[in-house]
């Protein structure tokens, strides 16, 4: 039975909420990607993913000039992988980051809300594809790529769906 467009959105919010850590490829000024690891602050996901950022770093650099990011999330536990392709802006709210805040960003950002050159960067989703995984068990998982890589064959990794958000 294929999913509906509202169920494979709703699908894409549970694997967001569930991975919360991410890869956020950005693209410097002379072409290159550039990914690093970042906390998603925004748990309703809504198609806006939200970061705290420091306002001077290259990743506010990088959106300035080619705003087309995307971001990735693995979910070990569940075996899930999403990408999500979409626009970043930088965004100066400070209610918007005092909804978001959550203690444990002091390690990153140790004054706080107060912190010198904190800002928000926003990436509005434009599409997002998963995959989800083709067994249940970690162990069926994890035996069908050690197959893979013994026989040359390659695994069954489940099915890919492309999401328009």
């Amino acid at each position: 039975m294929t999913d509906t467009e509202q169920e494979r959105r709703d699908k894409v919010k549970q694997m967001v909420a569930d991975a919360r850590i991410c890869m956020l490829t950005t693209m410097t000024s002379d072409g290159r990607h550039v990914s690093r690891p970042m906390a998603v602050q925004d748990i309703e996901f809504d198609g806006d993913l939200w970061f705290f950022a420091y306002a001077d770093s290259d990743l506010v650099e990088q959106i300035a000039v080619h705003p087309q990011v995307n971001v990735s999330f693995s979910d070990s536990k569940q075996h899930n992988w999403i990408s999500i392709a979409g626009e970043a802006v930088r965004k100066e709210d400070p209610a918007k980051a005092k909804e978001l805040w959550n203690p444990l960003l002091k390690a990153w950002f140790p004054d706080g809300l107060e912190t010198p050159d904190l800002t928000l960067v926003k990436v509005h989703a434009d599409t997002a594809e998963y995959w989800e995984a083709a067994h249940s068990s970690k162990v069926v998982t994890l035996l069908g790529y050690a197959k893979a890589a013994v026989t040359g064959k390659t695994p069954d990794a489940g099915e890919n769906e492309t999401v328009r958000l």
